[in-house]
């Protein structure tokens, strides 16, 4: 693709829209540490994608000796942005970071191929539109109800379907959304803690309603007037870990004026990716002389659901739960926001609850946002390992804290036929304040 006359062209193959920062490529040591934590070197077995590749080719484009060509984008592409080579650096690279950017350059300095580039604007025009999703969402229920699903999955035929039968095999059973209307303002039962505002999230809002329910009756019970504003839309996370730097900021924009008007003491989230991006709005617009200041307000306010209530006692009374359980480490949570022993601790609070560990439980299961849609093959090959260590526990449900990672677990679940249920760790604690499975 054409480099527009207007943009101001810096030294190397990228442009001084948000380009990699030298300063965070050049921490990188070359030690190889990185190497056994990464998912895709893993499976792909080629330097070039590991993330100590992949810093090689950012710094080499960067450094004009290389240009983006279908080579640079492919490595750039496989990355799950799982950051789990961010936990293994010594040297403390923010691989993320340099993603993002080196993906918001290919996103303005190359062209996919024309099918290519329709499928990547379908699937990211959709699940960031809360309209289209709610379109959607409401057929996909019709599907289901009326049995067309049923029978079309029994006749076989989504096998020729390519990427779309592989997305219908993805689908959850959709809520009935009437059922979950959550009101603007929940009052918080006893002595009020703080008052807090709630993302609604998109996939979370329309695939998950119940998450968010069981979100707002845990932090009611334990004190926490829950605000969820109803102008509040996408929070741009998928759009800016794809590249789409530019389309994130403008509903980055629009969910911290929201938030800002909601007067909150901290914003609450429940999806992982979500969390990561908007806990990192301070640095997507540190050189945005109108929202620099107000981003970085806004990300210091921001915590996922279970980081704030690990962080002071339960209220209640919570109920025995005779399950057996295990927990998934969703990558944006465990890598990304450092959160690994808050949801453990909440589960472990559960009177009944035997808590099994998982072994690899931070190894990707292969969603990461959108990447088992456009990558299938390699996402299947993260999740059949994913699904063999869930397989070896021998549990009841599987826990995870992030909407993709609950869609594709659940999905390799049912290919391998495990009758094993995949939950929220808010939804648990919402079953023990109930008395109910």
């Amino acid at each position: 693709m054409m480099i527009q006359p207007q943009e101001k062209v810096s030294a190397g193959a990228f442009d001084r829209i948000d380009p990699p920062d030298p300063k965070l490529y050049l921490d990188c040591i070359h030690c190889g540490f990185c190497l056994p934590t990464c998912p895709t070197y893993l499976v792909l077995g080629n330097e070039m994608d590991s993330p100590r590749g992949r810093l090689s080719l950012i710094r080499t484009a960067s450094e004009g000796k290389i240009g983006i060509s279908d080579s640079f984008v492919k490595h750039m592409d496989l990355c799950l942005l799982c950051r789990a080579c961010e936990t293994a650096c010594p040297s403390g690279v923010k691989f993320g970071s340099l993603m993002e950017t080196a993906r918001g350059q290919v996103g303005r300095r190359y062209q996919h191929p024309a099918a290519e580039r329709r499928f990547r604007d379908v699937i990211l025009r959709t699940f960031t539109d809360l309209g289209r999703l709610r379109t959607l969402t409401s057929l996909l229920r019709l599907y289901q109800r009326s049995g067309l699903q049923r029978l079309i999955r029994a006749s076989g035929l989504l096998s020729f379907f390519g990427r779309l039968g592989r997305m219908e095999a993805l689908l959850p059973s959709i809520p009935d959304p009437r059922l979950y209307v959550l009101p603007e303002v929940t009052p918080a039962k006893g002595q009020r803690r703080w008052r807090v505002g709630l993302l609604l999230g998109c996939v979370q809002r329309f695939f998950f309603a119940h998450v968010n329910a069981a979100t707002v009756r845990v932090l009611s019970e334990n004190g926490y007037e829950v605000i969820a504003p109803k102008d509040q839309s996408c929070c741009g996370s998928l759009l800016v870990h794809e590249g789409e730097r530019e389309q994130g900021k403008i509903k980055a924009r629009r969910i911290i004026d929201c938030f800002e008007s909601a007067n909150v003491d901290y914003i609450v989230v429940n999806a992982a990716g979500c969390g990561s991006a908007m806990k990192e709005y301070w640095e997507l617009f540190q050189t945005d002389p109108t929202y620099a200041k107000r981003a970085e307000a806004f990300s210091k306010k921001v915590r996922d659901v279970s980081e704030l209530l690990a962080g002071l006692p339960l209220y209640g009374q919570l109920q025995p739960l005779n399950l057996t359980v295990t927990y998934h480490d969703a990558g944006h949570l465990a890598h990304g926001q450092k959160i690994r022993q808050e949801p453990r601790a909440l589960l472990k609070q559960i009177p009944g609850l035997r808590f099994v560990e998982l072994k690899e439980s931070d190894f990707c299961c292969g969603s990461a946002g959108i990447y088992n849609l456009l990558h299938p093959d390699a996402a299947q090959q993260l999740l059949d390992r994913k699904i063999e260590r869930i397989k070896e526990t021998g549990v009841e449900v599987v826990v995870s804290g992030n909407p993709g990672c609950s869609l594709q677990i659940e999905k390799g679940l049912k290919e391998r036929g495990l009758q094993i249920r995949v939950v929220h760790p808010v939804e648990l604690l919402a079953w023990s304040y109930r008395g109910m499975e």
